[in-house]
């Protein structure tokens, strides 16, 4: 697999990675307790929660920053 395909897997990846924490914060926000494996995680653990978010947007961030300045070298210009 190309170095470019990779990325665009590590940011599809990242993605649902925010989506899922995002939904267990709006889970246990609301009471509920929210299942991601084998782990639970409860109202308690909400600021876990809220780090894991930023880790992943963080993540998101750079691979998408990493990918658009890869984009732009190989893009061959007519002189």
């Amino acid at each position: 697999m190309s170095r470019q395909g990779k990325s665009k897997e590590e940011i599809e990846t990242a993605r649902e990675m925010v989506s899922m924490w995002i939904e267990a914060e709006k889970a246990v926000m609301t009471g509920q307790e929210y299942r991601i494996g084998t782990r639970s995680l409860k109202r308690a653990d909400l600021r876990m929660i809220g780090e894991r978010i930023k880790y992943w947007k963080d993540e998101l961030e750079q691979l998408e920053c990493a990918h658009r300045i890869r984009v732009r070298q190989v893009i061959s210009r007519n002189t």
